[in-house]
């Protein structure tokens, strides 16, 4: 009989998504007439931008003629996208990054699992808690981590507590770690970090040798201006820093999959032997062995966005997911409830009410509201007690949902 991979086995329950999923669907089987509002999962749910749109529909008529097919593309993605994508987003913001160092791909989700592929399983990693569970399930995946102790947290892990005494805002590790994930806007606290927060442990990782893992897929959020966007606005980061990023919920691209990863040139690793090895060579033949590149349709979606009409169109359903949040944070604080988030990120955190747990007051707003969010502590031990809420959802469902937590709460 063939042998199974051990690591799956230390995974603690379900994934956060599928047990939500799994307790919505018995409660709708057992209450259909219910009308269930979801602001759990960070799904979109306004269409994609017309001149995305307009460019995938030419792109299918292209492929429709000899002169215009086109098979397999190139792993790291088409030139004239990565290109696009380098001007725009970094060095339009003094970054150093250039196409070269730009990796086209279907999921920044994806990405920050698949990059374990480069790395070793003896890396010292350092994750906040709470925390984006892909980061810490891929790692169990991989057999990076021990087992995990009655409180979900995982031998060889070491987790840094962001909550509201701390200000959201992780310390720098004592000891030395090796990998940093980091998420800004935070994913799931709506926490963001300053420039000089950030050069903190950009500093921290050049002195120790560390790789800092940074999942920017929020980034286009931020609606103050004297924030950082990428971690590669900080000096050294360049030394020291991945970055992911994703069109998925700027642009609607949920359901369409592309992102993009950057590692810059002359970013070093070291072999079991010692010998310095550059981590962009090593992540372009991973992509190269097991990965045929994002379409080319889908490609020409993403270029649109960087057109004039595209940058319209993607900063208007910014602005619509902002207003949503500012309704569903503004609301909750009138009702009562300790409120963070949703003022640079899409993600409304709540404190849980009257010493609920996390799950118990998920079953409280879906049982009593029908309104699903998402208990935080699926995002680490540290996330007991909150709560998380996406402002990913029409205005009507928006406005109806905080109506219903509202009559709840004040009943």
């Amino acid at each position: 009989m063939v042998q199974v991979n051990g690591n799956y086995l230390k995974l603690k329950a379900g994934y956060l998504f599928p047990e939500i999923a799994r307790r919505v669907k018995g409660f709708s089987e057992a209450n259909p007439s219910a009308a269930i509002i979801r602001l759990g999962i960070g799904d979109v749910t306004e269409p994609l931008p017309e001149a995305c749109r307009n460019a995938m529909k030419a792109a299918v008529d292209e492929m429709g003629t000899h002169a215009g097919f086109r098979g397999y593309g190139p792993e790291q993605g088409y030139l004239w996208l990565r290109e696009k994508i380098a001007a725009n987003d970094f060095q339009a913001r003094g970054c150093q990054i250039t196409a070269e160092e730009i990796f086209v791909s279907d999921g920044s989700k994806c990405d920050s699992s698949n990059i374990l592929d480069i790395l070793g399983s003896n890396n010292r990693i350092a994750v906040t808690d709470p925390v984006y569970p892909v980061y810490v399930d891929s790692n169990v995946m991989a057999g990076a981590t021990g087992d995990a102790d009655e409180a979900g947290r995982y031998g060889g892990l070491s987790y840094l507590p962001i909550t509201a005494e701390n200000g959201f805002t992780a310390e720098i590790p004592k000891e030395k770690v090796d990998l940093i994930y980091l998420c800004f806007p935070n994913n799931p606290t709506g926490a963001v970090a300053s420039k000089s927060q950030l050069k903190a442990w950009v500093d921290y990782a050049c002195a120790n040798n560390s790789l800092i893992l940074f999942d920017a897929a929020y980034e286009a959020f931020i609606q103050n201006p004297e924030l950082p966007h990428s971690i590669y606005e900080i000096e050294g980061a360049r030394n020291c820093a991945i970055e992911f990023r994703s069109f998925s919920k700027n642009a609607g691209f949920t359901g369409t999959r592309c992102a993009i990863t950057v590692v810059p040139r002359g970013l070093m690793g070291k072999a079991a032997n010692g010998e310095e090895i550059e981590i962009w060579g090593l992540w372009n033949r991973r992509q190269c062995t097991k990965f045929n590149g994002v379409s080319y349709i889908v490609q020409r979606g993403a270029e649109a966005v960087y057109s004039p009409e595209g940058q319209g169109q993607v900063k208007a359903l910014v602005a619509f997911y902002m207003e949503n949040a500012s309704i569903i944070r503004s609301a909750l604080k009138e009702a009562g409830l300790e409120v963070y988030g949703g003022e640079q990120a899409p993600y409304v955190w709540i404190k849980t009410p009257n010493g609920l747990d996390s799950w118990q007051f998920f079953d409280k707003l879906l049982q009593g509201a029908n309104v699903v969010g998402t208990p935080g502590s699926g995002f680490g031990a540290a996330g007991e007690g909150y709560f998380r809420l996406s402002a990913f959802n029409s205005r009507a469902n928006v406005e109806e949902a905080i109506t219903r937590i509202r009559k709840l709460l004040l009943a």
